[in-house]
């Protein structure tokens, strides 16, 4: 009877995430509208953060409650849901093809805040210095991302296109500003549903919050970028669905990996850094590869989809076993 409680909270958890995230970013994205923003800064910016707005609060939720295993477990399961399962998922179902300049020039953004990530963590300790560090360079991409649509005035770049068409207004501001906060209340409630049915079933079934926030937790978090680029891809804007999972993946790790070490500074299980950080890091360079083997554009081919789903399986396999094997 206790498990199905904590299951009836987790995927209450899942349902008010995905449904809040939708309002949040719709709402945030309109309000910046109607301030005269323009579309491509504002897919650039307050997209890509609302798309990590689940992962966000999920993880100040386990961060404040002392579940700081779930909260990088989140960050890092996360990025390589996205590519693994998201991407390879997409691609399989329509080939990707890229033509921005601007995606292009996040590919390399993604690999070296990845990378900027693993060295942090490298001393297998989360500290308010390290998180200060990541927040620090969360605003200097922003500073790069904002650079790159004024350098795009004319919205000449294939992603601006995509954008313009697909932000809408939501009608007035007064509108906008509900759905805003409608959407910021769903997804408060909806994390703290899933942290507390998650951390009680790793606690009944002996599993560490890490291993939790890897698969259930990150997965399901994931799951408003999964319907949002398959969404996309099948409207033709390949560009989006793309820039989704990039600028996800890049503002997990600057805003979601540092919450632990800002609320809840210290050490965290060896693990993360050598099995998870590594495949996060593999899947992000094979990223670049498609994005770069071709001269003129980034393609993302069903084979090189299939294969992004293979590595994710492969994951989870080896997740599996490690459980077992503690066991």
């Amino acid at each position: 009877m206790d498990y199905l409680l904590d299951i009836a909270a987790i995927v209450a958890g899942f349902v008010l995430l995905i449904w809040g995230a939708e309002r949040f970013i719709n709402g945030a994205a309109a309000i910046a509208r109607h301030l005269g923003v323009s579309p491509l800064l504002i897919g650039l910016t307050i997209v890509g953060l609302g798309t990590s707005a689940p992962e966000i609060l999920v993880s100040v939720m386990a961060s404040w409650q002392g579940n700081t295993g779930m909260a990088i477990g989140n960050a890092i399961g996360s990025n390589i849901a996205n590519i693994g399962l998201i991407l390879g998922f997409t691609a399989l179902v329509t080939p990707l093809s890229v033509h921005s300049r601007i995606l292009r020039r996040e590919y390399p953004i993604m690999l070296g805040v990845s990378l900027l990530a693993a060295a942090l963590m490298m001393d297998l300790h989360l500290s308010r210095l390290d998180g200060l560090v990541l927040l620090g360079a969360f605003g200097l991409v922003l500073a790069l991302l904002a650079r790159f649509a004024l350098q795009d005035r004319a919205g000449s770049d294939i992603l601006a296109v995509e954008f313009a068409e697909e932000i809408g207004d939501n009608g007035g501001m007064g509108k906008a500003s509900g759905l805003f906060i409608i959407g910021l209340v769903g997804l408060l409630l909806g994390s703290r549903l899933l942290v507390w049915g998650a951390v009680n079933i790793a606690t009944a079934m002996g599993v560490s919050d890490l291993v939790i926030g890897l698969t259930i937790v990150a997965i399901g978090t994931s799951l408003p970028e999964l319907a949002a680029s398959v969404t996309s891809a099948l409207k033709g804007e390949h560009e989006i669905a793309i820039g989704n999972v990039i600028g996800s993946n890049i503002f997990n790790l600057l805003t979601v990996l540092p919450v632990p070490g800002l609320i809840a500074p210290g050490g965290f299980d060896a693990e993360a850094f050598s099995r998870d950080v590594p495949v996060m890091l593999a899947l992000t360079i094979a990223v670049l590869i498609f994005g770069y083997h071709r001269s003129d554009r980034g393609d993302i081919n069903r084979w090189e989809g299939f294969l992004l789903l293979c590595c994710f399986a492969g994951y989870q396999l080896l997740l599996y076993f490690s459980v077992a094997g503690v066991g």
